[in-house]
């Protein structure tokens, strides 16, 4: 049971809003298109992140390095024209790039290897000087073009996952050392108040984090934030156009935001802010857990307490606009994004839009429940079911107890409950009623976008010594959001204890008046 405190126990505190600070997003170059822009408008006008991060900003595909020889002579120009559209699009939504310096342009690539079925070249620069130059370039163009106001609050991260051979040649760890000294140096010449950090290593190679703290440190080089990326599924095992993955249970992802903080204790890095500028539960972009009820709940409880061990954490990816392994070949196909293409809201979106519903207060949280209040005095419950990642007998019926603090002059509260779950909100389990449509005609996507949509329910509860008591019974992988607003009671006294009779004509006998 939860109770307001008495006058000597802690008083409340303000809830840390780390999971929305940045959201994952496809390449860079992907925000050109039309389904990608109105599918970032739709999470901005519901949920509001405030960054976003994804790779390939320096690849071919954005048309920054273009090399050309004039009169015998190798020149580079460093040209803008994809880049100002996508950040001018991002700016008009209310969101900022948090910028990832990746993959290597080929002009300048010391090898052919490349990630992705896009080819995002993986190798050190050939010429450190023109890697240098590319980067000088770039940011200094980010000034000119939004000012420095602006751009000293976009985190500059140095590559992505250089401990992975498939993201950095070999996983060097000396030549990304190398690289993120010259990157870091050439930022910080521009402009010694911008941000610039790393190394955004995956889970599992950890010891590379102190190494490269260690290093940052004997050579005095510049950083303003460490970063790292967190996920919990285990090896794939393939299917046709999708994979199937064990899963860690949920606080896994929370050992490993807590990770950096712990490592670096008592390095010189470990005041520093940390980033966790990807997580998920599998790292594959055909799994279709992603877009399972049992996904909004297993994220749930991560949402509710990352931002205790994270000064951010950022969900990988904010819809399914993403072509890593290739073009996906049907609408729900396991997508890291909270929205399919064409805007069909899965589970997890809604955990974020009702955490965005939530106030700044927190009044209470527990293994199955987050409790705040905003300014107005409404308060939020979010609850969720438990989850079994080793596949036992689904839960059904989970009941949260709780009694939440409501002021309110008429005594009475009004409550508004969302939910999504198996049978809730469920866009996915439609999608498969439906006979799984490869190309869902205009009609079919109306339904689902309807499918999609949380269930709604509400009623007036008594405010019981400045109390409103719950029971709220969860169904299997139910996410809820409860909004209980005190009520202001405007009725007027002709109006008082109206009943369906009286509606109809009649007086209390039942005879026409």
């Amino acid at each position: 049971m939860m109770h307001d405190p008495a006058p000597d126990e802690p008083r409340t505190s303000r809830f840390p809003d780390a999971w929305r600070f940045c959201v994952g997003t496809g390449r860079f170059d992907l925000a050109l298109r039309r389904d990608y822009q109105e599918s970032l408008a739709l999470v901005q006008r519901e949920i509001g992140f405030r960054h976003i991060r994804g790779h390939g900003l320096l690849s071919d595909g954005a048309g920054v390095h273009r090399p050309y020889v004039h009169d015998g002579v190798r020149h580079v120009r460093h040209a803008f024209t994809y880049v100002d559209q996508v950040v001018d699009a991002y700016l008009d939504l209310g969101i900022a790039p948090f910028l990832e310096l990746g993959f290597m342009p080929s002009g300048l690539a010391s090898g052919e290897q490349t990630v992705f079925w896009w080819r995002g070249n993986i190798t050190p620069p050939r010429d450190w000087r023109e890697w240098a130059a590319l980067v000088r370039a770039t940011v200094a163009h980010l000034i000119g073009r939004y000012g420095l106001e602006q751009v000293r609050t976009w985190p500059i991260e140095v590559w992505n996952e250089p401990n992975l051979k498939e993201f950095w040649l070999d996983a060097d760890e000396d030549a990304y050392h190398r690289l993120y000294e010259v990157t870091a140096n050439t930022i910080k010449d521009v402009d010694a108040s911008l941000q610039v950090g790393g190394p955004a290593i995956s889970p599992g190679s950890d010891e590379w984090l102190v190494r490269f703290a260690d290093f940052v440190a004997a050579r005095s080089l510049p950083i303003d934030f460490v970063s790292r990326h967190a996920y919990t599924s285990g090896p794939a095992r393939h299917v046709p156009f999708g994979v199937h993955q064990t899963l860690a249970p949920p606080s896994r992802l929370l050992e490993q935001f807590a990770t950096p903080r712990r490592q670096l204790r008592g390095s010189a890095l470990a005041d520093l802010p940390v980033h966790i500028t990807e997580f998920n539960s599998s790292y594959r972009p055909d799994n279709p857990i992603h877009d399972t009820a049992f996904h909004a709940a297993y994220l749930a409880p991560v949402l509710a307490a990352g931002g205790d061990l994270a000064d951010s954490f950022s969900y990988w990816t904010f819809c399914d606009v993403f072509e890593e392994v290739g073009v996906p070949a049907s609408l729900f196909h396991g997508g890291f994004g909270l929205l399919t293409h064409r805007q069909i809201k899965k589970p997890a979106y809604h955990l974020y839009a009702f955490m965005a519903r939530m106030g700044e207060e927190l009044l209470a949280r527990g293994e199955d429940h987050l409790v705040t209040r905003d300014g107005d005095g409404r308060v939020t419950v979010l609850a969720w079911a438990p989850v079994d990642v080793a596949g036992g007998p689904p839960v059904d019926g989970h009941t949260v107890r709780l009694s939440v603090p409501v002021a309110s002059p008429s005594g009475a509260a009004f409550l508004l409950r969302s939910s999504v779950s198996e049978e809730k909100g469920n866009a996915r389990r439609a999608w498969c009623e439906m006979g799984r449509p490869a190309s869902p005609t205009g009609r079919q996507l109306d339904l689902l976008r309807e499918a999609a949509e949380p269930v709604r329910g509400h009623r007036r509860l008594p405010i019981e010594e400045g109390h409103v008591r719950l029971d709220i019974t969860l169904g299997r992988h139910e996410v809820t959001l409860l909004e209980i607003t005190p009520v202001v009671d405007e009725t007027p006294p002709w109006e008082d204890g109206q009943d369906e009779r009286r509606l109809l004509g009649l007086d209390d006998r039942g005879d026409a008046r």
